[in-house]
């Protein structure tokens, strides 16, 4: 599982006295430029070729026109300067907006926004936020264009402060309401996870739109709460609302992140109704939704029909193919990425790291750390801990810990997580006690630490030190989490806990492991109780395995679904190693396409064989 990615901590100050930056030159104009009247075309005439360029993307064409322009002398007409700045703008060259913004001689509302907008819409925030202070400065009042592209830019930033800066003048000037400022607000709101103030605004609005919609549906999935999401999404169809790429785009999300398969293909449906199929954002969504639900032949699918294809996209794939153990095809894509003329980015090399780690392919992954540099990239802490976790797994423990010892920046929990993880799969607990004291420095932990150590001291037969772990955890007033498996059917999602017997259809599940448990074991199957950790006798060791979430939700899933389906398990925590095993021996017995997603990978089980090949 990828870990959260590192914010960035972003300032503005620096860019309130920022000399122009270079760009490539722009046609220069002649000491005496001719009158627009001895011009053979009206600036009308410019303005619509203007528009027409801008919509082909048709950048030398465009920049021969820019040239005319200057030679007849029209470049001091405000809305010429306007098409201008939205031609470089729509090309993805902002910073020629930019100079063709500073050589206006005069700077009309709409040239300001035009400017404003090209930087907000191209990445670069900081620039929008200081041409916005300087709009204000010299006078001219933001307006309902205005607005939209400066809260963009502080949304962008995650930067809330700012954003209620702009709430309140946009109250000041009588904007509040306004229904593309408001929605623009609630927009910024949702995505700074300040989810009360949006709702606040999104309620009070007069009028929405689909921003303020996507807006709020989009906050809500990225807090977690996918049930409304989902309800906000079934709301605005009611209310016959134009919903975007952007909209389906996040409701697609919610449902790959709570695995529902079955939701997720009839909006995939609606996405091919209204078209929307074909956007490289809906597109990006839909890989990640089959994948998370252990349907990559679907991602394939989706993936190869899509006719551009933008960087999200191509690292959804890769971390699918990670995912499913597809790792030639993970390296393949990267070649095919950067034959495409894609550059990859800092999450794109996270993806081919997981991909190495889970694969044990140490040279391969030393091989892609250093090409992060030549691509101008500095390996963050994501980065750092994800070699850590490559080489942990490995064995090669040592490296790990050289890895940390020349870390240019200091270790994070997640990367002495990861060399905690390498300490117990290899048994070597004064390692990973040595780890945990690290990570306790930095001060409070998360529980996975605890948990982590409590089981690696487990897995040595270290009992005392592992009930110290745990207590550690429970007088600091944290739970571990609880083991859960979870299959869906239909419209319901029937989730188990370890010897669960809460389900409708417990006495048939029971009797179906039952049954299955002897012919297992006349093919062969002994039970390895090492993998319980906790200090109980034999029998009751042997009892609480047979009965771990996962083997109940397939013998569910046996019972219940026709047997050309294959059985698809989504887990919370790790596999542990003799359930792995059991279910390479439930699926040669049954002869059944057994699919087990835990929290880092995908595990598809099938004739007595898995595709991670015992290597997790």
């Amino acid at each position: 599982m990828l870990h959260p990615l590192p914010q960035r901590d972003l300032q503005l100050t620096p860019f309130l006295t920022i000399p122009n930056p270079p760009t490539p030159a722009l046609p220069t104009p002649r000491q005496n430029p001719l009158n627009q009247h001895n011009c053979g075309q009206s600036f009308r005439d410019i303005c619509n070729l203007l528009l027409s360029l801008t919509r082909s993307r048709s950048l030398l064409k465009g920049i021969q026109l820019h040239a005319h322009i200057i030679k007849a002398g029209l470049q001091t007409i405000p809305l010429i300067s306007h098409h201008l700045i939205n031609f470089y703008s729509k090309s993805q060259l902002p910073l020629l907006s930019g100079q063709v913004f500073d050589e206006a001689p005069r700077k009309s509302s709409t040239t300001w926004s035009s400017v404003i907008s090209s930087f907000a819409q191209n990445e670069f925030p900081l620039l929008a936020l200081e041409f916005f202070r300087r709009m204000l400065d010299t006078g001219v009042r933001p307006d309902d264009h205005i607005f939209p592209s400066a809260t963009k830019s502080c949304a962008i930033l995650c930067r809330c402060d700012i954003g209620q800066s702009m709430h309140c003048l946009a109250v000041k000037t009588g904007f509040e309401f306004d229904v593309f400022v408001g929605s623009s607000l609630v927009d910024m709101y949702a995505k700074c996870g300040e989810i009360g103030h949006a709702r606040k605004m999104f309620d009070e609005m007069p009028e929405k739109n689909v921003v303020s919609w996507s807006g709020m549906i989009y906050g809500y999935a990225q807090l977690g709460d996918n049930e409304e999401a989902l309800k906000l999404f079934r709301q605005a169809l009611f209310e016959h609302l134009d919903v975007n790429d952007f909209t389906f785009s996040s409701v697609i999300r919610v449902c790959g992140n709570s695995t529902l398969l079955e939701l997720g293909k009839q909006i995939h449906g609606l996405c091919f109704k209204t078209s929307f199929d074909s956007s490289s954002f809906v597109g990006s969504s839909l890989v990640s939704l089959y994948s998370k639900c252990g349907v990559i032949e679907e991602a394939y699918r989706v993936f190869g029909d899509i006719p551009v294809r933008n960087l999200g996209m191509w690292n959804a794939m890769l971390i699918a193919c990670a995912q499913h153990a597809h790792t030639d095809r993970a390296f393949e894509l990267f070649k095919e990425m950067e034959g495409a003329g894609m550059k990859p980015n800092f999450i794109t090399f996270l993806c081919v790291l997981y991909a190495c780690s889970h694969a044990g392919l140490v040279e391969k992954g030393r091989h892609y750390f250093q090409l992060m540099k030549e691509y101008g990239i500095e390996p963050g802490d994501q980065h750092y801990a994800s070699m850590v976790d490559l080489l942990g797994r490995a064995g090669k423990l040592q490296d790990a810990v050289s890895i940390i010892e020349e870390m240019p920046i200091e270790p994070t929990e997640s990367v002495w997580g990861a060399l905690l993880t390498g300490c117990r799969i290899h048994g070597n607990t004064e390692l990973a006690a040595f780890a945990a004291d690290k990570v306790f420095e930095l001060g409070p932990v998360s529980p996975g630490i605890h948990v982590l150590l409590s089981n690696a001291y487990a897995a040595a037969g270290r009992w005392e030190e592992a009930a110290k772990a745990r207590k550690t955890l429970r007088d600091r007033g944290m739970k571990k989490e609880t083991g859960l498996s979870w299959v869906e059917e239909g419209n319901r999602v029937h989730t188990f806990v370890s010897g669960d017997r809460s389900n409708a259809k417990t006495l048939e599940i029971y009797q179906k492991l039952e049954e299955l448990g002897e012919e297992m074991e006349r093919a062969g199957y002994v039970a390895d109780t090492s993998f319980v950790l906790r200090e109980v006798d034999g029998e009751e060791k042997s009892r609480t395995i047979r009965y771990h979430s996962e083997r109940l939700a397939i013998a569910f899933g046996l019972i219940t679904f026709p047997p050309e389906r294959p059985i698809r398990v989504m887990k919370n925590l790790r596999v542990c190693g003799d359930c792995h095993t059991a279910i390479k021996f439930m699926s040669k017995c049954t002869g059944r396409v057994i699919i087990v997603r835990d929290n880092n990978r995908f595990h598809r089980f099938d004739d007595g064989k898995c595709t991670c090949g015992d290597y997790w």
